[in-house]
């Protein structure tokens, strides 16, 4: 067992060149100061690199919404691109970014385009400006190829937003970088230069990472760089990492017991304590049979089994955002999930995580742990 001990916040003032419209609109939200990390000079590109358990809905999106809306303030013909690797993601931080938007009570657009867009408002996303929201796959296949029809759009691009920077590994990285790269070809074309703002998990190597991605750096081309902001003043509550090893049922043949059966186990104590639990799969079917235990284990508990909720690929999105809405609401008490919830929906306060099986990478592993434990008080099941 490992214990994380909690921090508190480590705050600073706004920083001046912050518009007052802004300032007001976060106060009125109950924010009154902003996370302090170490001072950067303002046009560089940046690898942020921020603690899982510390980014709740509005903080985690205001490290780029702030840059970006009050760019937008000051010249309303500015635009920005946000990447977000899954729809889910992307319709929960428009939600948040609406939010804001609402309460700066500015007229800046903020429109999502992809594949799930009626095609009668694709054209007034085209035309609207401001902020848009889209995926690497609806990027490369929807919008680089029809440049000429978002010339707005790549003429005064000043942002672009890459998050869930540790996403993008392996043969899915080496496509987006390519993308990335005609993107910057594109926006040079039309004459602009966007900075890139990058939100990664903890990885252990978000610079290398960022500087891979938009290939930057000493060996690249051209001559900008890529600065790593990992100095995290976010407060934590305190936590507990156990890793739990089920027990022998036989020792002659090295059988262990099921570790499905041991994480149903761990989630039905939690349960039993009223602590709202998130169970990890690694597959649908290991979700299904998951989801199946703890529903047969939640009667004896006296816990209503409708309360426990399944979530993976192949959901309707209306149920998916059902869910969402009841861990947020506190009416879902358990949901059993692939790691189609690891990444940042809001999915409200939980208070344990059980990882059935490691995720397959240590960043998995963080990201999937840091979805609880995110307020201060503790309850022992």
């Amino acid at each position: 067992m490992e214990r994380l001990p909690a921090r508190e916040a480590r705050t600073a003032p706004f920083p001046a060149p912050l518009d007052a419209r802004l300032v007001s609109a976060l106060q009125s939200r109950g924010i009154d100061r902003s996370i302090r990390t170490r001072r950067r000079p303002s046009r560089l590109w940046h690898a942020a690199s921020t603690s899982p358990s510390s980014r709740p809905r509005l903080r985690k999106t205001l490290c780029y919404n702030l840059p970006v809306l009050n760019a937008l303030l000051r010249n309303l013909a500015t635009t920005a691109l946000y990447l977000f690797p899954t729809k889910a993601l992307a319709q929960d931080q428009l939600a948040a970014l609406r939010e804001l938007i609402d309460a700066l009570g500015a007229q800046i657009s903020a429109q999502t385009y992809d594949g799930d867009t009626p095609r009668d408002r694709r054209r007034s996303t085209r035309s609207a400006g401001g902020i848009v929201i889209t995926n690497p796959d609806m990027l490369h296949t929807g919008i680089l190829p029809h440049h000429t029809q978002w010339a707005a759009l790549f003429r005064n691009l000043r942002f672009v937003v890459l998050d869930e920077l540790h996403t993008y590994r392996g043969v899915f990285g080496s496509h987006l970088a390519n993308v990335i790269r005609r993107l910057r070809r594109i926006a040079a074309f039309y004459g602009s230069a966007p900075q890139f703002i990058c939100c990664s998990a903890t990885i252990a190597n978000p610079l290398e990472l960022a500087q891979k991605l938009l290939d930057v750096g000493q060996d690249a081309i051209l001559p900008y760089r890529v600065t790593l902001i990992d100095d995290d003043g976010a407060p934590r509550g305190e936590k507990h990492f156990i890793l739990l090893n089920p027990p022998m049922v036989d020792k002659a043949l090295g059988q262990r017991r099921s570790y499905m059966l041991e994480a149903r186990d761990v989630a039905a104590r939690f349960l039993s304590a009223d602590i709202q639990t998130i169970v990890f799969a690694r597959a649908r079917l290991t979700t299904e049979v998951l989801l199946t235990y703890l529903r047969d284990a939640a009667g004896p508990l006296g816990v209503d089994p409708q309360m426990i909720r399944g979530y993976r690929g192949g959901y309707l999105a209306e149920e998916r955002r059902a869910i969402e809405r009841g861990l947020r609401d506190g009416s879902v008490r358990s949901v059993v999930a692939t790691n189609a919830l690891e990444l940042g929906v809001d999915i409200g306060q939980l208070g344990a995580a059980v990882l059935a099986g490691y995720p397959g990478t240590i960043a998995s592993a963080w990201q999937q742990a840091g979805r609880a434990g995110r307020r201060n008080e503790c309850r022992r099941p």
